[in-house]
């Protein structure tokens, strides 16, 4: 078995964004919970919080500091769909500390590899926008930091949230040491993320996925069209935007997959880099798909050899 690690703080639950709205606490608390039901207790990864020169390396200094001024003085941001309280500056922080952590302790051998329990999300967030539930783009702090403070000269996005990662692509878009694929359900929000939009050295891969596709439909375009792209690229590592809301119980999402199709895909990606994987989560709205989802994806993560 793999030595698969958590990276996950409680401090982020306090990033409250209030009744009704669907990224809420009680998503990591399924999560966690799950976990513990399943006997699954992974060794925790200590995280730290992001620093101001971490975030610089994918977001302006005016958006950090409109972050923390909203943040900070319990402002409302432009953006209706990602509401922001005091306590949302250290969760957003933690999340993207998590994910460096994470990397930190992949790249050291302390562990081969693990999944970060965070929220905010990330992927929607542009370098100098908030959007989509999303203050950090913490999948693309962590991609930076693994090139700039461990050399890492290529690596791999997979984004597989029902969303496409508009933030993450407009990060990497011209950059051909970072490839990044998306599966998405299209159309949908944000709009984003058309097949033709390839990138610098087409290291920019968008897979629309139709309404109502399920789980053969996903894993044919995982084994026909993301692992022959990303084996010729063959990165050194392989950073997983792992979204739960493709499942078919998820009501911000019409795709059919359930708990096993995530286990199936991590099987399938897993020798891509070596098998130094850090997945972080994204969306999945429905607080028992997304458990059990969470579930089957760390147990494959554990199982790779």
């Amino acid at each position: 078995m793999a030595r698969t690690s958590l990276a996950y703080d409680e401090r982020m639950l306090l990033h409250n964004t209030g009744p009704g709205h669907p990224e809420r606490p009680q998503r990591l608390k399924s999560i966690c919970d799950a976990l513990a039901q399943a006997k699954i207790n992974p060794p925790a990864i200590s995280v730290r919080a992001a620093t101001r020169e971490d975030l610089l390396q994918v977001h302006s200094a005016r958006h950090i500091e409109t972050i923390q001024r909203t943040c900070e003085n319990d402002l409302v941001y432009p953006d209706p769909d990602t509401p922001m309280m005091k306590s949302s500056w250290e969760a957003s922080l933690l999340a993207a500390g998590s994910a460096i952590s994470a990397c930190e302790a992949v790249i050291d051998g302390e562990v081969d590899n693990a999944f970060c329990a965070v929220r905010p999300p990330g992927h929607h967030a542009e370098p100098d926008r908030a959007m989509g539930f999303c203050l950090f783009n913490n999948v693309a702090v962590a991609a930076r930091w693994l090139q700039v403070a461990r050399g890492i000269e290529k690596l791999a996005i997979l984004d597989w949230d029902v969303h496409h990662g508009n933030g993450t692509q407009h990060a990497f878009y011209d950059d051909e040491t970072v490839y990044y694929v998306s599966l998405h359900e299209h159309p949908h929000y944000p709009g984003t993320g058309l097949p033709h939009e390839r990138g610098a050295g087409h290291t920019n891969l968008n897979i629309q996925m139709r309404p109502g596709s399920g789980p053969e439909e996903w894993l044919a375009a995982i084994d026909k069209q993301v692992l022959p792209e990303l084996e010729r690229f063959a990165p050194n590592f392989l950073l997983i935007s792992c979204g739960f809301d493709a499942h078919q119980l998820d009501p911000l999402g019409a795709q059919r997959l359930e708990a096993e199709t995530y286990a199936e895909m991590t099987h399938r990606v897993g020798h891509l880099a070596g098998g130094r994987i850090v997945s972080l989560l994204e969306g999945g709205y429905h607080l028992e798909a997304l458990a059990d989802s969470a579930v089957a994806h760390f147990r494959a993560l554990a199982e790779l050899s």
